[in-house]
């Protein structure tokens, strides 16, 4: 697989915790390198902590891209985009995952645990790392958030 980006990080809550690890594994077997926020157990935890620790790290520029998951998806992702600059999408199958880089230029994808098994995170985040922003009419919208 040929990622855009070089520069990864990852963290979940306790719901995506074993999801977050298997995306991890998933990406160093493939030699691509990626920052684990956190957390480093199943225990229970706070989201939005972790959700700041990725937001931070990308509006930084320390990472290319984020990788969010919890149980839904959709408190990583609101929790993420309370950071300026972030574009933090819900993924959910191939096409939404596509569709969040080409046009919105997500920079951090949010997966579900309770909702998408292994095999299909990992196609999503394979998805989401190789798709390339379109930009044309698409900027001027991005540039409008």
């Amino acid at each position: 697989m040929k990622i855009l980006d070089k520069k990864l990080c990852i963290a979940s809550d306790h719901a995506g915790y074993r999801l977050k690890e298997d995306v991890k594994n998933h990406l160093i077997s493939k030699n691509i390198s990626i920052i684990d926020l956190g957390p480093f157990s199943d225990s229970s935890v706070d989201y939005p902590i972790f959700a700041k620790k990725v937001s931070n790290r990308v509006k930084s520029k320390r990472s290319d891209k984020g990788i969010l998951i919890c149980g839904s998806g959709t408190g990583m992702a609101i929790s993420a985009n309370k950071t300026k600059g972030i574009r933090a999408a819900v993924c959910y199958n191939t096409k939404s995952t596509k569709l969040s880089r080409q046009h919105n230029n997500a920079n951090v994808i949010c997966l579900g645990s309770r909702f998408i098994n292994k095999s299909i995170a990992l196609k999503l985040i394979d998805t989401f790392l190789k798709t390339k922003f379109e930009g044309g009419r698409h900027l001027r919208r991005v540039k409008k958030i």
